[in-house]
């Protein structure tokens, strides 16, 4: 553990899973799908790096915020179908969230904001033809659903971004 402050600690998360979350945001619009690998990259992010920027009991406590995630994930899959990939994404972010009550209203927040705002610049990409015309291969345009990856990638840059800020 190297003793860092929690804003210094969320810098560090931040940093560490950018490339990860913008590999699930382009995967998630152009193929609709996240990728096992990215899902897994972010849980060694988690495992790495959060030993050395966590104290140890805080590190050892947020795993349990994946199994929590993921069954609730699984029910939702089965309930409503949000895609699997959504789910083991969630699950794999759902470590990198603090339990404290304030930071989970945070997270909430969050999320609201970016499901509203990433589904509103979806819809609004996808009707601008010159955007078509540069991603015309893009799954997501044309899909019945959402890609919802893009709200949890927002909410986890946005709670490290803010978290890092803030304290």
């Amino acid at each position: 553990m190297l003793g860092l402050s929690v804003s210094q600690a969320a810098l560090a998360f931040l940093v560490a899973v950018a490339p990860i979350c913008l590999w699930v945001g382009y995967t998630d619009l152009k193929y609709m799908k996240i990728r096992n690998a990215a899902v897994l990259a972010l849980v060694a992010v988690f495992a790495v790096v959060g030993l050395l920027v966590l104290p140890l009991e805080v590190w050892a406590w947020r795993w349990l915020h994946l199994p929590v995630v993921l069954g609730i994930g699984l029910l939702l899959n089965i309930a409503l179908g949000v895609g699997m990939g959504d789910v083991k994404f969630a699950a794999a972010s759902a470590p990198f969230f603090s339990a404290d009550p304030g930071r989970v209203m945070l997270a909430i927040l969050l999320l609201q904001a970016c499901l509203i705002l990433a589904f509103a610049v979806h819809r609004i990409a996808r009707a601008i033809p010159a955007v078509r015309a540069a991603t015309p291969d893009w799954e997501s345009w044309g899909h019945r659903k959402f890609p919802f990856g893009l709200v949890l990638v927002g909410t986890l840059l946005g709670y490290l971004g803010l978290v890092a800020a803030i304290t």
